[in-house]
């Protein structure tokens, strides 16, 4: 009886494990269906996209589930992230008795800035090369005083300690634009090139992209003249030249805009710049504005293609500005790459606030430009410098022999602009091992006297052409060291290098030395200055968003 009992419990014993495993394998086959159910999702959810929003309607009355802002929504979104960004190689040191030189264009573009907010904003930390370290610094205005006499800008430097690294210097190069006059102002001739491709169908698109464009008529007066083209779901002339007091006619025209298709990019900037040239305005600001997240894909769409036409078209003093919109498939690095080659400038537009301050409180100023291609050569003094390296502009470095070329093109400065470009110096003296090249055979480098018994660290040029003239002029500054402590430097140099040190921690930059979050945060702080439109406290809340998402 206790044998027959035994072997009763064993069978029953087998049984409850060969039920539990039939349960872990039915639960194993629902969880790979419904994963594979994702993946339809998923790739429907693409290819409805790009197809336009018919399609995604479409999407939404089918029996698959249904596609919410859940937070598997957003991680289904980011898997396909079609999103380009150009590789950054960090400068690095150079020794400044074999390359003393140092020379780079301007940059005023501040796209990378708002770019990188809108992935702060939701959680997430930028993509390294999305950071541009230079347009986060200008995305600030820095408090400069105005130029003196016949000059377009005012130079300003300072010397002082590098914040992430106490054993360096940091240089501060800045630049103030001189103020636009508005009792001067020349009349403008706008063409806005709208991308109404499919891709532009979500709600920071296209309707983002209406409500910026609303907002800019509102600050132009009859004298100016607006006429829109798209390309893709609107393509064609949408509004001939019409003048900005028509604003009913403007605003009807904005609202026929509608997103579908795929994106002849190409030729929407030949139909754009030749309804310009067509309402050319003699001495005024003649400018075409292209709306979109970058994606093209039909006609004449490589960068390369792209940046030849509009290189041609600068000729005929026919600027380009850029604003970005979006996410998912923006692509960056083709947008700064057509600005840069159309004498233009290069924002991204993330939200409603930023679109008021790229269309309304600085786009006046952008439009108007008075010094073009400006250029920056930098002598250092060996004497006093053992190494320098130029932080962030890496996509602006020239040649040295450039900066005397007037055929090569560089940045353009509009009115009341300010532009700042920081150097980190290793101090001549310090036993810090740098780089070098082999000595050479036939020639050997040799100091002035004169250097060591100047108290110059080195001699900032530059070279710009007034906007009207093709023969460039020539201006020199020389900047003394005078020993003056972090503590006492001014907010300009502070508040710049706290930007600068973020955007190294960002970047993961192996030239952030002992910066932390902690640090940034007490040096923007401590920097932070009058701060009317809330911009620096903004920027504060972004690094300490990244301090919590570090840990």
């Amino acid at each position: 009886m206790k044998a027959s009992v035994s072997l009763f419990f064993r069978l029953l014993f087998v049984l409850l494990i060969i039920l539990a495993n039939l349960a872990a394998c039915q639960k194993h086959k629902a969880i790979k269906e419904e994963s594979k159910d994702k993946g339809m999702v998923k790739q429907e959810a693409v290819l409805a996209e790009k197809r336009g929003p018919r399609a995604m309607d479409e999407l939404k009355s089918t029996s698959l589930p249904p596609m919410g802002m859940t937070r598997e929504a957003e991680e289904r979104d980011a898997d396909f992230s079609t999103e380009e960004y150009g590789r950054i190689y960090e400068n690095e040191f150079k020794d400044a008795k074999q390359n003393p030189l140092s020379t780079f264009s301007i940059d005023v573009d501040n796209a990378s800035y708002s770019n990188i907010r809108r992935f702060i904003t939701g959680n997430q930390m930028p993509p390294k090369d999305a950071v541009r370290i230079e347009e986060m610094i200008n995305y600030f205005t820095y408090d400069y005083p105005q130029p003196e006499g016949n000059y377009p800008f005012s130079i300003n430097t300072e010397v002082s300690t590098c914040p992430w690294n106490k054993e360096h210097q940091l240089i501060h190069i800045g630049l103030q634009g001189k103020s636009l006059n508005y009792d001067d102002l020349k009349p403008c001739n706008l063409v806005f090139l709208v991308d109404s491709s499919g891709s532009m169908s979500s709600a920071n698109k296209l309707p983002l992209l209406k409500q910026s464009l609303k907002l800019l008529v509102d600050v132009l007066d009859d004298r100016d003249k607006i006429s829109i083209a798209a390309y893709a779901g609107s393509a064609g002339l949408v509004l001939s030249p019409t003048p900005a007091s028509r604003k009913d006619r403007i605003i009807n025209a904005l609202e026929r805009l509608h997103a579908g298709g795929s994106t002849a990019g190409g030729a929407g900037i030949e139909l754009a710049y030749k309804v310009a040239e067509e309402s050319l305005i003699r001495d005024g600001n003649n400018r075409v504005i292209l709306c979109t997240d970058g994606d093209f894909n039909v006609g004449v769409s490589s960068t390369g293609d792209l940046v030849r036409m509009i290189e041609e078209k600068r000729k005929k003093d026919i600027y380009l500005t850029i604003c970005g919109f979006g996410m998912g498939n923006y692509k960056d690095n083709r947008m700064e790459q057509i600005s840069n080659a159309g004498n233009g400038n290069y924002f991204y537009i993330d939200n409603i606030h930023e679109a008021k301050k790229v269309f309304v409180k600085e786009m006046r100023a952008n439009l108007f430009t008075i010094a073009k291609d400006v250029k920056i050569q930098v002598e250092f003094n060996p004497v006093k410098v053992k190494a320098y390296r130029l932080v962030g502009y890496e996509n602006r470095v020239m040649a040295n022999e450039d900066f005397n070329d007037d055929k090569k093109d560089a940045g353009e400065l509009g009115a009341g602009h300010t532009v700042t470009a920081l150097y980190e110096i290793i101090p001549a003296g310090s036993a810090e091992e740098v780089k070098k090249t082999d000595e050479l055979k036939y020639q050997e480098t040799r100091v002035k006297t004169a250097a060591a018994e100047s108290e110059e660290i080195m001699t900032v040029k530059l070279r710009y052409k007034p906007p009207k003239e093709e023969k460039s002029k020539l201006i020199e500054h020389p900047v003394i060291d005078r020993d003056i402590s972090l503590e006492r430097a001014s907010e300009n140099f502070r508040f710049s290098a706290a930007v600068a040190g973020f955007g190294m921690l960002l970047r993961d930059s192996k030239f952030k030395g002992d910066m932390t979050y902690e640090a940034i945060i007490d040096l923007a702080k401590n920097s932070k200055g009058k701060d009317t439109e809330g911009y620096r406290a903004e920027f504060i809340r972004l690094i300490e968003t990244c301090a919590l998402l570090s840990k």
